[in-house]
């Protein structure tokens, strides 16, 4: 794993290796999508060779920007890469900060921008499976609820946005 990937060191974002950034627990950028049908979200299923994390249910997509890609464009090239959605073009929703243990010895200390993107009628999923093991539609309520059920089915970013920035993420465009 040789990709760098935007952090801070010593107060100055820099491009540092991904594996050196999730071992020190550097504070990194990061993006998030996640794409929605109506009050239904996309989640997809961690394919199980991923270095961290494997087999375990997240949002829509998450990943690192490469070194000075936009956050914007990088949503988009990793919906593609990851569950070959094109077309879509996600609106920036918020930006969040959070610091978890993904297991391994490797932590994720994320400055993510969220973004919503809504599913067209004829939109295709076709999945990479060296990312995605599999993806299903549910509600988002229905998805808070089993999150507080079976935590340890999901991501720790998936539960963190969910228990601390559900209305920041979903708030206008979700009816109860």
């Amino acid at each position: 794993m040789t990709s760098k990937i935007p952090a801070w060191v010593d107060g100055r974002l820099k491009p540092v290796d991904k594996m050196e950034v999730h071992v020190k627990g550097l504070r990194h950028k990061a993006v998030s999508v996640f794409v929605m049908q109506g009050d239904k979200v996309l989640i997809q299923r961690r394919a199980m060779c991923k270095y961290h994390t494997p087999g375990l249910w997240a949002n829509t997509c998450c990943t690192h920007p490469d070194w000075e890609e936009e956050p914007v464009d990088c949503a988009i090239r990793r919906l593609r890469e990851e569950l070959g959605i094109n077309g879509l073009y996600p609106s920036h929703r918020d930006q969040i900060e959070y610091r978890a243990d993904v297991g391994g010895g490797l932590i994720e200390h994320e400055v993510v921008d969220l973004f919503l993107a809504e599913a067209t009628p004829d939109m295709v999923v076709e999945p990479n499976p060296d990312e995605v093991m599999d993806t299903r539609w549910i509600n988002v309520y229905d998805l808070t609820a089993e999150v507080a059920r079976w935590p340890e089915r999901f991501t720790p970013w998936l539960r963190i946005y969910l228990e601390l920035h559900h209305d920041r993420i979903f708030g206008r465009l979700v009816r109860a």
